[in-house]
């Protein structure tokens, strides 16, 4: 801390070791340092630095029991002890002269006792220990400032200015303070830049620091989403548009369920905003990921539809926990996503397991082509029309597996309470 070094110096130039002052420590610079620094109050600060200083003095004389007073007049820090008034001294550091304690007391008498100066010297251990136990009381004052000024906000979305950016996450600073965003806590594929600021949800406030980090955020999880939708549309702030459940794969894609508490106001509009106006800084504030608004519907089949956007549907059958989903070729590879993540979003939203199906006309008609192409010895060019018309009054269908992986999505990613 940058006060030790003027701690340092303070007691080397006014204890001088060999001083018959060494007791008394002008530590006004110091504390003033303090108090415009750490923002503390003035006589905490001085409160603090006299336990320091008793602390040093125990170190090196362990057995003499010290009292550390402030004094405002000479603006010093005094260090007293209690003596044993003696004709002859033997023992200076617990008995003091018949002739110096009537110099200081005139009623003195010997075998009294009287609180005098210690005048004993202290080294640069005991300088070290000093600076040790105001720097840890320090760091508990203002870890319970810190608290107390963050403890309600807890939850909240807050602003900042990344400070630093390490391996194991970025350390931002929000204010005077510094909170830590951890990596796993950061978007997948997010840069951190110094100076860049953002937003992020204040996820725990500590009662102490742990590895120096009192405050933690988080920008990955589904709650960091909801504030930044209150944050942006104050119809969801008012509870007029309500948020009933997020999924998320943080970095890829958020499908948003909404409702509205008012007939007039379409949720998925007011959302969304003319031409993407109120939808576009919270996609800023994500960056690459993608949001899809769903509005809610007590209509299970149109939920599903709803849920596998942008993919489009032709028909839905649902058989207790599990839905049959029929799309055609080219919207397969739209419904399962990138690594499966919409699919896996989909099926975490409703609640049900999603099974693609393929219609048996599409096999039959791309088995035929190949066929046909194989005797002409073509490529297939310029023949997809001709068997188009063949294949259209097909409508058996079968069923084919998923080839792509869904277990990259958190189980727990979600969030609300459903429909």
């Amino acid at each position: 801390m940058r006060f030790g070094s003027t701690l340092t110096q303070v007691f080397y130039e006014n204890n001088n070791f060999h001083s018959k002052k060494e007791n008394a420590v002008n530590l006004s610079q110091v504390i003033e340092e303090l108090v415009e620094e750490r923002d503390l109050d003035r006589s905490v600060i001085a409160e603090i630095v006299c336990e320091g200083m008793i602390a040093a003095y125990n170190k090196r004389y362990p057995d003499i029991v010290f009292r550390a007073v402030y004094n405002k007049q000479s603006d010093q820090i005094d260090i007293l002890t209690t003596k044993t008034v003696v004709a002859s001294v033997e023992d200076a550091d617990r008995e003091i002269s018949i002739r110096k304690a009537k110099a200081i007391d005139p009623q003195v008498k010997v075998d009294d006792t009287i609180e005098v100066v210690f005048d004993g010297p202290i080294g640069r251990i005991e300088i070290l220990r000093a600076k040790q136990v105001i720097a840890s009381r320090i760091r508990l004052i203002e870890a319970a400032q810190v608290y107390e000024e963050f403890k309600s906000k807890e939850g909240a979305i807050v602003h900042g200015i990344v400070h630093k950016c390490e391996p194991s996450g970025a350390t931002v600073k929000i204010g005077a303070v510094f909170a830590f965003l951890p990596k796993s806590l950061m978007i997948p594929g997010e840069r951190c830049v110094v100076g860049y600021p953002l937003k992020a949800l204040l996820k725990e406030v500590l009662l102490e620091p742990r590895n120096e980090n009192q405050l933690i955020l988080d920008r990955a999880s589904t709650d960091f989403l909801q504030q930044l939708f209150e944050l942006e549309i104050p119809e969801i702030y008012e509870r007029l548009v309500e948020i009933k459940k997020i999924v998320r794969a943080a970095g890829y894609k958020s499908k948003v369920v909404v409702a509205s508490n008012d007939k007039n106001i379409d949720p998925v509009g007011t959302c969304v905003g003319v031409g993407g106006a109120r939808i576009k800084p919270i996609l800023r504030e994500l960056g690459v990921e993608k949001i899809d608004v769903i509005a809610v519907t007590f209509d299970a089949e149109r939920f599903v539809r709803d849920s596998l956007k942008p993919a489009v549907v032709n028909r839905v059958e649902i058989d207790g926990s599990r839905a049959r989903v029929w799309v055609d070729e080219e919207q397969r590879s739209v419904a399962i996503g990138k690594m499966g993540k919409n699919i896996a979003l989909a099926s975490q939203l409703t609640g049900l397991d999603l099974e693609l199906v393929k219609n048996d006309g599409d096999l039959a008609r791309e088995q035929t082509l190949a066929d046909v192409f194989k005797e002409q010895g073509s490529d297939g060019e310029g023949y997809e029309s001709e068997f188009e018309e063949d294949f259209k009054e097909q409508d058996k269908t079968t069923t084919t597996p998923l080839d792509e992986p869904f277990d990259k999505i958190d189980k727990d990613s979600g969030n609300g309470d459903g429909e």
